[in-house]
């Protein structure tokens, strides 16, 4: 490789080859022993890159010129690609994602948790890789990203702001720039009728004079569209206005009324906070239910504006069918599920136990919890609503029994070192863990190997063009260090 040379106090490094993938979705490349993390880089390119930041083991770089492209590589199918943050991974073909996203668990599992993954079985990735999210929420700005092109098309004697240029968007933030907004055209993550809403609530703004929200100044009268939909058919659309004039509301809202009659839950919320965070906001229901139904392997559930459900609907149910199939149950058992969400891991196993105990932390998820029970029938599931932490004790444990399996399906962030505890105190035969992320997963096995071992895990890919995955581990009870 050639030496680095410097262009003022700009590090170039030409010719740098990609040899591998990082957990976070950047390619990695080593320039004398100094581990370089490049945007957008596969695997197999070699590059020259700018260096844009520097610590003592390595460096994070951006692509000046793609000098030999991976065969790997292909074409992004998204004109947003490169700029919206959404679709990282969208130059990697799907095979080969899944091939990194299988590795990067691996790794995280032996270098954080020291665990044998020999038998580790190979990743289920998405049958569907376009329009597979069932939930969206876009963003008004006043402040639209500007393109190469637009700062290209700029006049060269104009001094200040272009009067010409539609400064207002609705789209996603681009990254690391939370005032920026991209205007999104064209979505591949929802299939219709989003793209159609968003883009028609876009028109509908601009020809009526509806003000898009200023994110730095908090003010503007939209604010963000959230649309769900489900496997039934059912669309859900709710618009955040921030300071608006009622007649404004209503018209907008008609207007989605009378131009998209397959909307069966339309909403509207205010919300003048300094944050986005609507959980503590009241919604108000202009037109249908104040919520749409969901079906899962015969079941349905109720799915509200502030509801958790797993964004891939398909996929999920394939990741719920593992979970259940790991835990391998009998009929007899008693399981504890930490985490519980809306009920749906609970209610979707809650016909192969004798009772199901769920714990979550947030109270409108327990009542969706409950109220999914009720609706399917489902008559030994009980639900509690608290920090993991501090419900999970040992007198609760005496109350509801000491669980044959635990499930547990933690935010990114992982268990709380206390519940770990708890969980070696229980000494449940089995416990099945799923995870958003590996390594706060990998640290978690750490700790459980006191006392249990691993003795199945399997990737699942919700995310396909991301570098997220979901990785299901089943723990089997030993009682002694492992």
């Amino acid at each position: 490789m050639s030496r680095n040379r410097k262009a003022g106090t700009v590090t170039i490094i030409p010719n740098l080859s990609i040899i591998d993938i990082a957990e976070e979705g950047k390619g990695v490349g080593k320039a004398d022993e100094l581990v370089i993390f490049v945007d957008k880089a596969v695997p197999g390119d070699v590059v020259d890159v700018r260096i844009v930041k520097k610590k003592k083991n390595f460096a994070e770089a951006v692509i000046e010129s793609l000098n030999t492209a991976s065969e790997l590589r292909t074409d992004p199918f998204c004109q947003h690609f490169g700029t919206c943050g959404g679709c990282k991974w969208q130059h990697m073909g799907y095979d080969s994602q899944l091939k990194f996203k299988h590795k990067n668990v691996e790794a995280a599992l032996q270098r954080l948790a020291k665990i044998d993954t020999s038998a580790m079985e190979p990743i289920l990735g998405s049958a569907e890789n376009k329009y597979y999210r069932n939930k969206l929420e876009y963003t008004f700005s006043n402040k639209r990203w500007l393109s190469k092109q637009d700062m290209a098309e700029r006049p060269e004697d104009l001094e200040g702001p272009n009067e010409d240029l539609e400064m207002n968007a609705l789209g996603f933030h681009v990254p690391l720039r939370f005032d920026k907004i991209l205007d999104v055209q064209h979505c591949y993550l929802q299939a219709e009728p989003s793209n159609s809403i968003r883009n028609s609530v876009r028109t509908y703004a601009l020809n009526n004079g509806l003000s898009f929200y200023d994110l730095r100044n908090h003010e503007g009268a939209l604010r963000n569209l959230i649309i769900r939909t489900s496997s039934t058919g059912e669309v859900m659309v709710a618009v955040v206005f921030a300071y608006v004039e009622q007649v404004q509301a209503d018209g907008l809202m008609e207007f989605l009324k009378v131009n998209f009659p397959q909307i069966t839950s339309l909403l509207y919320i205010i919300n003048q906070k300094k944050n986005d965070t609507i959980f503590d906001q009241e919604v108000i229901t202009y037109s249908g239910r104040d919520h749409i139904f969901e079906e899962m392997n015969g079941l349905k559930f109720k799915i509200g504006v502030k509801s958790f459900y797993q964004t891939n609907s398909d996929q999920a149910h394939e990741l719920y069918k593992i979970t259940k199939e790991f835990a391998g149950f009998s009929g007899d058992e008693l399981v504890y599920d930490l985490y519980t969400g809306a009920g749906t891991i609970a209610n979707f196993v809650a016909g192969s136990v004798k009772r199901v105990v769920g714990i979550e932390y947030v109270p409108t998820a327990i009542e969706d919890a409950k109220f999914n029970s009720a609706l399917n029938e489902i008559d030994n599931t009980i639900f509690y609503a608290g920090d993991m932490k501090d419900i999970l004790t040992r007198d609760f444990i005496a109350e509801h029994g000491k669980p044959d399996v635990v499930i547990t399906d933690p935010p990114r962030a992982g268990m709380h070192a206390d519940v770990v505890e708890r969980l070696l105190e229980m000494e449940a035969e089995k416990i099945v863990y799923v995870s958003c992320n590996a390594a706060t997963q990998a640290r978690d096995l750490a700790l459980l190997k006191e006392k249990y071992e691993v003795v199945r895990i399997k990737p699942v890919d919700m995310f396909p063009h991301t570098q997220h995955v979901e990785n299901v581990v089943l723990l089997k009870f030993t009682g002694s260090s492992n």
